[in-house]
């Protein structure tokens, strides 16, 4: 029999109400990615307000992986290995990007701010907030401030690239634009059943401990499914909006219950470290764009040291390369997962 907390589901509906209505606010305003930054803000703003009956909608962010990954999975047609070339050479450039992001971040933390190596270390990581945070209580680091550390980064990231790709490319993402196909205008069957895959590949990719499980399981069935033509639908531009204040709320709650002092310290000192993400990043899309003359957008968003949710649903936003995206936050994640531990036992008392 499943026990349902009527009240903590109450008070998450509650948190996506608040979070829709900053989307609305965005939408009304013509600001980049409404249903993301609007949800973001708006409840950034209330959950500062203690009497506020509202928790974080954590319970909707294993379907809301799941359809992304579907969404991903979809893009995965047969004219990508036209670009077999672009891919491999450019998923090359992971690697030094990604160890080069965590010497400079765990330098700037440790001998800069005075952070113990461990808490540096870990901070530093680029991707698998959980992960880390995990890892950080096996060897006795300081988990809060780790996952205040990796909360800002990622605070910082998802803010940052739709203002850089409306504001600086001059690409409108702005306003209540259709994604994908509407609910009313796709085969609800297929839909179905496409769901109930993506489930099982879940479970399947969760049991096997893959990387991002949630995520990757689903575009698995995704790929397999849509480049064989045995479903054609997609999931639809109702269910993709939902995802993204379910996402904006989540991210909107990182600070819950930390004093606003504390905040602000960890902000201006992951400033620091986020100064660098961008120098860094900057230097990768730049040698990769000029090298294979790829879209610069979707050369961002690869490089983009965000997690791997939230950049593959901006590329989706904005109509990215998603392969080629996905593969590189792909590699990262996998070079995070392997590096991580290996280093952190030498930092074990």
């Amino acid at each position: 029999m499943i026990n349902i907390n009527y009240k903590s589901l109450l008070q998450m509906l509650l948190a996506l109400f608040i979070g829709t209505c900053g989307s609305v606010l965005f939408i009304y305003l013509h600001l980049p990615l409404p249903w993301l930054l609007g949800s973001i803000f708006a409840t950034t703003i209330a959950m500062r307000f203690e009497k506020i009956p509202i928790i974080s909608p954590k319970t909707f962010s294993p379907p809301a992986r799941i359809l992304i990954g579907l969404t991903i999975g979809s893009a995965f047609t047969p004219e990508i290995l036209d670009y077999i070339g672009v891919y491999f050479f450019s998923l090359l450039l992971v690697i030094p990007f990604t160890i080069l992001t965590i010497v400079l971040g765990t330098y700037y933390y440790h001998k800069l701010l005075k952070y113990d190596i461990k808490t540096s270390y870990l901070g530093s990581m680029p991707g698998g907030v959980i992960e880390m945070v995990i890892i950080g209580e096996e060897i006795k680091a300081n988990i809060t401030k780790i996952t205040l550390m990796q909360s800002s980064r990622l605070f910082f990231v998802v803010i940052s690239i739709p203002l850089i790709i409306q504001y600086g490319f001059d690409i409108d993402i702005s306003g209540n634009k259709l994604i994908t196909t509407p609910i009313l205008e796709i085969n609800l069957f297929e839909f179905f059943i496409l769901l109930i895959l993506g489930y099982i590949g879940a479970i399947v990719a969760k049991r096997y401990k893959v990387t991002a499980a949630l995520l990757i399981g689903p575009m698995i069935i995704s790929i397999f499914v849509h480049s064989t033509g045995l479903i054609t639908t997609i999931v639809p531009d109702e269910f993709l909006k939902f995802v993204q204040v379910v996402f904006g709320t989540i991210i909107g709650f990182t600070f819950k219950g930390v004093e606003l002092k504390t905040i602000v310290k960890t902000l201006f000192s992951t400033f620091g470290h986020f100064i660098i993400l961008i120098i860094l990043c900057t230097l990768f899309v730049l040698i990769s764009y000029y090298l294979f003359n790829f879209p610069i957008v979707s050369t961002l968003l690869a490089f983009g040291p965000g997690g791997q949710s939230e950049i593959n649903l901006i590329a989706i936003l904005v109509g990215a390369n998603l392969p080629y995206i996905t593969l590189h936050h792909i590699v990262r994640l996998f070079i995070v997962m392997n590096i991580a531990p290996i280093i952190a036992k030498k930092f074990k008392d």
